[in-house]
């Protein structure tokens, strides 16, 4: 990307649809012409062993979002990591694993735990950093301060997810406006949105300072601070994120001569957050993950058709080579910094 102060930027690599292994061969082939850097989901070690067989060569070495289901409050969760940490060593320069609800309770015991993981972690070189993502909904004060706890665990850092932090945010906020009535109670179709969507996008835009202020406090802490990027609002049903920056939310009505909402960051909300991070962390400091998979729509192959000569439906395909490409279209939205 030719950033010279932010650090890496990366994509979602993987298989996001039904086939076989020529989606990834996609996925190699439109990473080495975006230049992107790849972030791999992995739910197993041979699992990650054979994705990053296809992730092209890069600057910057991939990084990994774990299982969702491991809980570093648990020995086996941490035993987990480190396992994945050695036999990846040198090879992958992340390893992201999600906090728990229950993590605020005994935040005592996490500290324990991430710092016992750390010791493990820094027996080698070449290991890779552990990021605890902000990913449960807890309170963004109560994440800083674990951040700053950790301050001297050096293998040790933390992942900002800014769609879980902004939905989070903008509930909290409409909650404060409105008691009794919550965010996740209403839907772009709802007969009292109209009434109250001036406040709900209030709420909303309030988002983009709460990610800037948690961005500024944990970079100050000078270790390396990686991020989930993604779009979402969160009056959209089931999950409210993980959608492009180059969208609106339809609505039934007009509001501000648009039958749509903005969104909780739009292009200029990533392109500050992406300046806020670089200008906190320094040079190379932030590494960041365009998380980006709601979305749906098929472009044809081009080039790639190759690839599935041995296919008879071109479906999925194409489904995959549109999503690879809403990935490339956020990825020239990132700055220069």
């Amino acid at each position: 990307m030719g950033n010279e102060v932010l650090g890496p930027v990366h994509g979602l690599f993987q298989r996001r649809v039904a086939g076989d292994d020529a989606l990834l061969e996609l996925a190699g082939l439109r990473f080495a012409q975006t230049g992107l850097g790849a972030e791999a989901y992995a739910g197993t070690l041979d699992e990650l062993a054979h994705v990053l067989r296809f992730v092209p060569p890069h600057p910057y070495l991939p990084m990994v979002h774990l299982d969702r289901g491991i809980n570093v409050l648990h020995e086996r969760g941490r035993a987990l990591v480190a396992e994945f940490a050695d036999r990846f060593a040198g090879r992958v320069a992340g390893l992201v694993v999600h906090d728990k609800r229950d993590m605020a309770a005994q935040a005592d015991t996490l500290l324990t735990g991430m710092r016992e993981l750390n010791a493990r972690l820094g027996e080698r070189p070449d290991t890779p950093m552990v990021y605890l993502e902000y990913a449960a909904g807890l309170e963004p004060a109560w994440f800083v301060e674990v951040a700053e706890r950790l301050q001297d665990a050096e293998r040790v850092s933390c992942c900002l997810d800014v769609g879980h932090l902004g939905i989070r945010q903008a509930s909290a906020s409409f909650a404060r406006s409105h008691p009794g009535l919550s965010l996740g109670d209403l839907h772009p179709a709802d007969s009292r949105l109209p009434d109250v969507v001036a406040d709900v996008q209030d709420a909303v835009g309030s988002a983009l300072r709460c990610v800037l202020d948690v961005t500024k406090a944990i970079g100050a802490l000078g270790k390396p601070l990686h991020f989930h990027l993604h779009d979402g609002h969160p009056l959209i049903p089931g999950l409210s994120d993980h959608f492009t920056f180059l969208t609106r939310l339809p609505i039934p009505f007009s509001y501000a001569g648009r039958r749509s909402l903005s969104m909780l960051y739009g292009p200029a909300g990533l392109a500050s957050i992406v300046r806020a991070a670089a200008a906190a962390c320094g040079p190379r400091g932030a590494s960041i993950t365009l998380e980006i998979h709601q979305v749906e729509g098929r472009l044809p192959l081009g080039d790639a058709a190759p690839l599935f000569s041995h296919w008879r439906d071109l479906t999925n395909a194409e489904r995959m080579n549109y999503w690879l490409s809403v990935l490339g279209e956020n990825a020239v939205l990132v700055p220069r910094c």
